[in-house]
């Protein structure tokens, strides 16, 4: 009797786990290219889509990232509730120009903020900008190919 109460565990969170992937992989996504760098970026546009972020991952694969597209331009602050995986963020403005980075630590409720009215927040592996030699003034091209907000 014990023994199916596991299996019936293991199921419901192997099926959360499954529609988690369902819900990531429906995500738009677009190249963005940053001082002859590439990066592969899902597309957070919606409200929903920007709430969850990269929540409840358990890891980012190689140049690869998450683009929050906000409504308008106006100062915006990213936090890292429910996140598991280090991370750092650039703060980028309606011209595609990199404002300010930030490292980001897991599960931590500690506001970073743009360093000025942005449109966008591009989410990685922390230390990928250090990585690449990536600064604030870097131009980020490819963001025209994003949806608009919701």
């Amino acid at each position: 009797m014990r023994r199916a109460g596991i299996h019936v565990s293991v199921f419901l969170v192997i099926g959360m786990n499954a529609v988690a992937h369902a819900e990531i992989s429906a995500l738009p996504s677009i190249p963005l290219t940053i001082a002859n760098h590439e990066l592969h970026a899902e597309v957070a546009h919606t409200h929903k889509a920007r709430a969850r972020g990269l929540m409840f991952r358990s890891r980012l694969p190689e140049n690869t990232g998450m683009l929050f597209v906000f409504p308008h331009s106006t100062y915006y602050g990213m936090w890292m509730k429910n996140t598991m995986i280090p991370l750092s963020v650039a703060f980028i403005n309606e011209k595609g120009l990199i404002l300010n980075i930030a490292d980001m630590e897991p599960y931590t409720l500690t506001a970073h903020y743009s360093a000025g009215p942005v449109k966008y927040a591009l989410e990685v592996n922390r230390g990928w900008f250090v990585h690449k030699k990536i600064q604030p003034g870097a131009f980020v091209s490819g963001l025209e190919y994003a949806p608009a907000a919701e």
